[in-house]
């Protein structure tokens, strides 16, 4: 995947997510909850993508 287009990604990710923090009314526990949930997809999604995350998928249980 091209940088610029991770580089996009994440900015459509970003506008996204202060989108809904400013304009979508809900507790602040919620919010965090939500935002804790989009950085931690955000940063296994670029593991994925720098073939980072590659090597934990390899891993077999039980043979």
């Amino acid at each position: 995947m091209p940088l610029i287009q991770v580089v996009i990604t994440l900015i459509v990710v970003g506008i996204l997510l202060w989108l809904v923090n400013r304009f979508i009314p809900m507790q602040e526990s919620i919010k965090s909850i939500l935002n804790g949930v989009v950085v931690i997809a955000v940063v296994l999604w670029l593991l994925n993508v720098f073939g980072l995350f590659h090597s934990l998928s390899r891993i077999h249980v039980g043979t």
